[in-house]
């Protein structure tokens, strides 16, 4: 039986505008306007993968992408007498390894981009968001050096790179994966208030302990830590109908999904190496938060655990319409603590798992950072809403037969169409022609869908070169993961 939707329908949902995240077209930025509801639901397109890794900017691993908006330097704010001037740092080059994690949560993002100035990136703090006094200084003005992360320009020197992509919110992983799920994070509409930030106790969803709240930015940017139990079942609008996400339109139109996560060490109940069917959603689960497939039965089957079992539905043909994969701790890129950095290895089995399979000419990867990670990037986001939005540049990688081809040697083509999180969930929307969530999907975030040429003969796919591979990543499945400490 699937999971109950809410007790609206889509019909009264689409009336009442941004209801769905507690607001109302007014609540978005005035000079943004609604696009079209509804697609042609017609493309060669039957399979979507989203793959999303961790905290870092456009510039921190594309600053030297031949033909890419990125930079050699960057400004820094520096004290100079009893005030502060600017200076130009160049960005250094660096390991993917960095032994701190940056502060990154909507604090240090309202610092880096000093209203406008993009110059306090040196100034916020090491370590998780507050629990350091030291500032980063000037390791947030670095770039990976492109041998560590040769995976990565492998794919988009033949397929795309979007140098234009922004978070949705600037705040850290926590309201990043509720904004690729629905597009925005607002729980009520009077006052406007939408999620930001961490809850004030791990794990972040459901499975949190019963004291936790969570952080609300309301309509003049004031942060507060007085936010309901992080379960969409205590939000202020879920009575309504409100908080919900891409796969309510999904099962209302029989589009088959599946969010692909690892068995996380924060959950309760028996061991996850043991069990991952009864494992809550710990850190990075975004489905975690929605009470209704939390405790429904989509719980362990549409939200499937561990992550690698995407290998295996690829390989016995039951790969759905529309996927998210969430990769384990040594594989997702973040900085901090993490002693290995498996990310290129771990994105590029996925992709050469469809490239290989049958999924191939019908499918689109779709790869990004859910956060911009502390790290300097030279791009001021294109405007400012009252609710923390657009945050900061992250790489966004598009892999498909219909990806359109570049000028470059190999056929890489990057788009500098301005994108936000719920240009992605438009594509998907309007794939299938589910209608809208009236999220940041509804406003003008141009869909990815202008990255594709479906007149086009489906390209050939080419193996991407990696240390590790499918097999090596499935010898680890179930393991307990760690998780995001922000």
């Amino acid at each position: 039986m699937k999971r109950r939707l809410f007790a609206v329908s889509i019909a009264l949902a689409a009336s009442i505008g941004l209801s769905a995240c507690g607001g109302s077209t007014s609540s978005l930025p005035s000079a943004l306007s609604f696009g079209e509801r509804h697609g042609s639901g017609s493309s060669p397109i039957q399979h979507v993968v989203i793959v999303v890794q961790e905290n870092r900017s456009f510039d921190n691993l594309f600053a030297l992408f031949p033909g890419a908006n990125g930079a050699k330097r960057g400004k820094m704010r520096v004290k100079s007498g009893s005030g502060y001037v600017d200076k130009w740092e160049t960005l250094k080059k660096h390991s993917l390894f960095l032994s701190t994690d940056i502060g990154h949560c909507h604090s240090a993002f309202e610092t880096d981009y000093d209203n406008g100035k993009m110059d306090g990136f040196n100034q916020v703090a090491r370590g998780v968001c507050g629990s350091h006094a030291k500032p980063i200084g000037t390791l947030a003005y670095q770039f990976v050096k492109e041998t560590d992360i040769q995976p990565y320009w492998d794919i988009a020197q033949q397929w795309v790179l979007s140098d234009a992509m922004f978070q949705t919110q600037g705040s850290g992983s926590f309201t990043a994966h509720q904004d690729l799920i629905r597009g925005g994070t607002t729980i009520q509409s009077s006052p406007v208030e939408s999620l930001v930030d961490n809850p004030t106790l791990m794990p972040w969803g459901c499975d949190a302990p019963s004291k936790t709240t969570t952080y609300l930015i309301d309509a003049n940017g004031n942060v507060t830590p007085n936010g309901p139990f992080p379960c969409s079942n205590k939000f202020p609008n879920y009575a309504s109908g409100g908080y919900k996400t891409l796969a309510d339109l999904m099962d209302a139109k029989g589009v088959n999904w599946k969010y692909y996560s690892p068995c996380f060490i924060a959950s309760p109940g028996p061991s996850c190496s043991n069990d991952c069917k009864t494992c809550g959603g710990a850190l990075l689960n975004a489905f975690d938060v929605i009470y209704p497939v939390r405790y429904g039965p989509e719980w362990g089957t549409n939200v499937s655990m561990p992550e690698t079992n995407i290998f295996t539905d690829v390989d016995n043909g039951t790969l759905p319409n529309v996927s998210w994969v969430i990769p384990e701790d040594d594989a997702n890129d973040h900085p901090g603590s993490r002693t290995d950095t498996k990310g290129p290895s771990w994105v590029a089995s996925v992709v050469n798992a469809i490239g290989q399979s049958q999924y191939w000419n019908s499918t689109a990867i779709i790869v990004l950072w859910d956060d911009w990670g502390g790290f300097y990037d030279n791009a001021k986001p294109p405007f400012q809403d009252s609710w923390g939005g657009l945050g900061f540049r992250v790489p966004m990688l598009v892999i498909s037969p219909y990806a359109k081809a570049g000028s470059s040697s190999q056929g890489g083509y990057i788009s500098h169409t301005q994108y936000e999180f719920g240009s992605i969930l438009k594509y998907i929307e309007d794939n299938w022609n589910l209608g809208r969530l009236n999220t940041t999907d509804s406003r003008a975030a141009h869909s990815i869908g202008d990255v594709f040429n479906y007149a086009q003969s489906p390209r050939q796919f080419n193996s991407i070169p990696s240390e590790f591979d499918a097999k090596y990543f499935q010898a680890r499945a179930g393991k307990p993961q760690r998780g995001d400490p922000e």
